[in-house]
């Protein structure tokens, strides 16, 4: 026990005040896709995001029509509406997601023609693509059957 315990305990309870302390919000990151044309758009983008409170970086991408903004934000549809407001352009979620993570990227409702080169459409999230998707059960045992990690299981089927 330190000496700001021991004269912390002999004042009188009435004396001390305690503040509540607000959790700040995480460092996140708010991708949204924002139709970019040319370098004025891109300025405007920048500026309706630089004052905006929590916000300490914005990274805009003008040939993927990607904003990434970074900072402590605790409500990304506050950062989308702001973006929507001050410069008069449809703003969505990021809906892409890197080629890698999806286990079937060429399917029917993940593979699209203006994603940025390297990746597809968010399926996994997309409860109406999902189903097309992911691989039925029949499609896994074939696959597994005739993979490379075991050798011996297409001497069985044989």
């Amino acid at each position: 026990m330190g000496i700001l315990d021991a004269l912390s305990e002999m004042c009188p309870a009435t004396l001390r005040t305690r503040r509540r302390i607000k959790k700040r919000p995480q460092l996140t990151t708010v991708e949204m896709k924002v139709r970019i044309d040319c370098e004025g758009c891109e300025r405007r983008i920048r500026k309706a995001l630089h004052h905006l409170k929590g916000v300490t970086g914005v990274e805009v991408v003008p040939k993927q029509n990607k904003v990434a903004v970074t900072g402590y934000i605790d409500d990304p549809s506050r950062v989308m509406r702001r973006v929507a407001r001050k410069t008069g352009k449809k703003v969505e979620p990021w809906p892409y997601v890197p080629y890698d993570v999806v286990p079937h990227p060429y399917a029917p409702g993940a593979y699209d023609k203006k994603a940025p080169p390297g990746y597809v459409r968010n399926v996994v999230a997309d409860p109406a693509a999902a189903p097309l998707a992911r691989a039925s059960s029949t499609e896994v045992k074939y696959t597994s059957a005739f993979s490379d990690d075991n050798p011996n299981a297409a001497c069985t089927i044989m």
